[in-house]
């Protein structure tokens, strides 16, 4: 594995239709391919608007099977660019079986699996229950051509389980695609991803959409980042307003000197914390 690698990510607004999205995060993985980026990750369902603004059911159309077109698409781009892809999409599995799902694309273009949205919320402006089941794929991590990643997704953040489990689990990256809205998030947004690296000492690449879409009143206020094991910005964050492509410099180097100097996973007692995994 390098020293360290060149990673993307990818904040922007909602422009109209499907086609015309995904146009747009093509031409976005192109100018990160001639940064130099190796790897890339989208924001949550990427294609689409943030649909559950609101509870219909014509945004069923939004689901696709994974992997399947939209994923065989990106898989052509990957190849013809050497760029690792993480892809958050609308997953039918079936007629009525519907996940929040993030697909994982290796830099050859081969399809490496999948993430479904463990943390499923229904509160006002996030009506997701209405369009998703919890994942049932447990937290996975993908051998990629840039190391072993992982993947969250949005109101998985607020659980730490899963971010310990993609940690020992070997994961030296986690994405963390989503969509927030300003209000009493933005002040956890800069709080818990960069705690959840630290406890795991592993870098996260944290994406938030941006722009007010015409379901709702939620104004996504973009920030995305990428944060270090020592909880440290690495450079700026994003704009809070427009889109933009965020490529970082991740020196990998810094992961062993973290679990050195913290042994964390050293001193972690399984043993004693049985009855908080009780229902």
């Amino acid at each position: 594995m390098a020293d360290s690698i060149r990673a993307a990510l990818v904040q922007t607004n909602w422009t109209g239709d499907k086609e015309s999205m995904i146009k747009a995060h093509e031409e976005y993985a192109r100018q990160a391919a001639a940064q130099g980026a190796q790897v890339i990750c989208f924001q949550e369902l990427f294609y689409g608007p943030y649909f559950c603004q609101v509870q219909d059911p014509g945004y069923y159309a939004y689901a696709e099977s994974i992997p399947g077109p939209t994923t065989e698409r990106f898989q052509a781009l990957a190849a013809e660019l050497g760029l690792v892809m993480v892809l958050p999409m609308y997953e039918q599995e079936q007629p009525g079986v519907l996940y929040n799902t993030a697909a994982v694309v290796d830099a050859d273009g081969s399809y490496l699996g999948k993430y479904r949205k463990t943390h499923i919320p229904q509160v006002h402006g996030f009506w997701e229950k209405f369009y998703f089941r919890p994942g049932n794929l447990g937290f996975p991590t993908f051998d990629t051509a840039v190391g072993r990643i992982g993947v969250y997704i949005c109101y998985d953040r607020h659980f730490p389980e899963g971010w310990r489990a993609l940690g020992l689990a070997g994961a030296t990256i986690v994405f963390n695609p989503s969509a927030t809205s300003r209000g009493l998030s933005s002040y956890l947004w800069q709080l818990e991803q960069p705690a959840s690296a630290v406890a795991n000492e592993y870098f996260i690449g944290a994406i938030n959409r941006t722009g007010i879409e015409n379901l709702g009143d939620n104004d996504f206020y973009g920030t995305s980042y990428f944060v270090d094991p020592e909880g440290k910005f690495v450079g700026a964050v994003g704009d809070a307003y427009q889109p933009e492509l965020i490529v970082r410099d991740l020196d990998l180097g810094l992961l062993a000197e973290v679990r050195d100097r913290w042994a964390f996973y050293r001193d972690r007692r399984p043993d004693a914390y049985q009855g908080l995994v009780q229902p």
